[in-house]
């Protein structure tokens, strides 16, 4: 069976439905997102300088959305595109409070806020969820609650347990606050896209969310006056951003998009609390950003954090899914990703 079809097919009786699939699958699928999208900002650091920050994500996500729409069509046919206005309205306002909104944010803070912090502030995403599922008269389970709890407490001694380095042009009061917004925007999408209805294929439900990000981030940029000098990009600027518009943008997307439809959200939402620690390592070692010992004593808490959250949200037999107000909804992909 090819990934499209395996990704397309629902069990559930008026619950959420989710993906049939092998156990091992949406697991493998989270370990790539976990990396990939932990490089995504050392891989900004060194395209910001050469090109302004909404060109960055606006043609990252187009050109990966468009690579992704030709080889859905290719595996999956017309058909994986073939929804109805409510699919292609939820479809459009994900695309619009995911790239554009979260990763666009993250991109013009990264100008004022190093790699590694950056990657630190968006692991406010689980939090902003529970609390989002409790405003919709969800329950999380305590352990759940704790586990966020936990990971907020680590990140809380990451950001202010010593000074970080600043971002590629310098530093700026404004840049973690920014992220923390653009976390919000990650959040509320990852959200959405679970609770309404979204297009039975996951991975052309990224396609488009990529493609409609893309046109919100160049159309923005633009009437602010952003404009591409291609004889100023520098050749490692050139490296980091194709990597950003095609391994990243279709490995990590198109994982996510599996693991989001066979996996808790919250268990998927730990991405903010791995890829952070990714960051940190990174950054330290590529371009030298310093955090001191009780920061990264700070990262050992948010790996215990992930223990607890996923522990916590794996499925049981005994304990129903939540309710989703529509027979056509179904576990939902956030293509934007940071």
């Amino acid at each position: 069976m090819d990934t499209a079809s395996a990704a397309t097919r629902l069990v559930g009786h008026g619950n959420l439905r989710r993906v049939t699939t092998s156990s091992r699958s949406p697991w493998i699928a989270l370990s790539v997102v976990y990396v990939l999208w932990g490089s995504t900002y050392l891989a900004n650091r060194f395209v910001i300088p050469s090109v302004p920050p909404l060109l960055v994500g606006g043609f990252r996500f187009l050109i990966g959305g468009a690579l992704l729409v030709v080889i859905v069509l290719c595996v999956a046919g017309r058909a994986a595109f073939r929804w109805t206005r409510a699919q292609f309205g939820t479809t459009a306002l994900s695309g619009l409070l995911l790239p554009a909104w979260g990763n666009g944010m993250v991109v013009v803070a990264q100008q004022g806020v190093s790699s590694g912090l950056a990657a630190l502030l968006i692991a406010a995403v689980p939090l902003w969820i529970v609390l989002l599922r409790m405003l919709t008269g969800d329950r999380p389970r305590t352990a759940t609650i704790v586990g966020v709890a936990v990971g907020v407490a680590g990140l809380a001694v990451l950001v202010f347990a010593g000074p970080a380095s600043g971002g590629a042009t310098g530093t700026t009061w404004w840049g973690p606050w920014l992220v923390l917004l653009a976390s919000l925007g990650w959040a509320t999408g990852t959200f959405a896209t679970t609770r309404l209805p979204v297009p039975p294929n996951p991975f052309a439900l990224a396609a488009v969310q990529m493609l409609v990000g893309g046109v919100v981030l160049l159309a923005v940029g633009t009437v602010l006056g952003e404009r591409l000098d291609v004889a100023a990009v520098s050749a490692s600027a050139w490296i980091a951003w194709a990597y950003l518009g095609i391994v990243v943008t279709l490995g990590a997307f198109s994982a996510y998009a599996f693991a989001l439809a066979s996996l808790p959200v919250s268990t998927v939402a730990t991405y903010a609390y791995v890829n952070p620690v990714i960051a940190v390592v990174l950054g330290a070692v590529v371009v030298g950003e310093r955090f001191t010992a009780l920061q990264l004593t700070g990262a050992a808490v948010v790996l215990v954090a992930v223990v607890l959250v996923v522990s916590a949200e794996r499925p049981s037999r005994r304990r129903p899914s939540r309710k989703c107000p529509s027979q056509n909804c179904q576990s939902g992909v956030a293509a934007s990703g940071v």
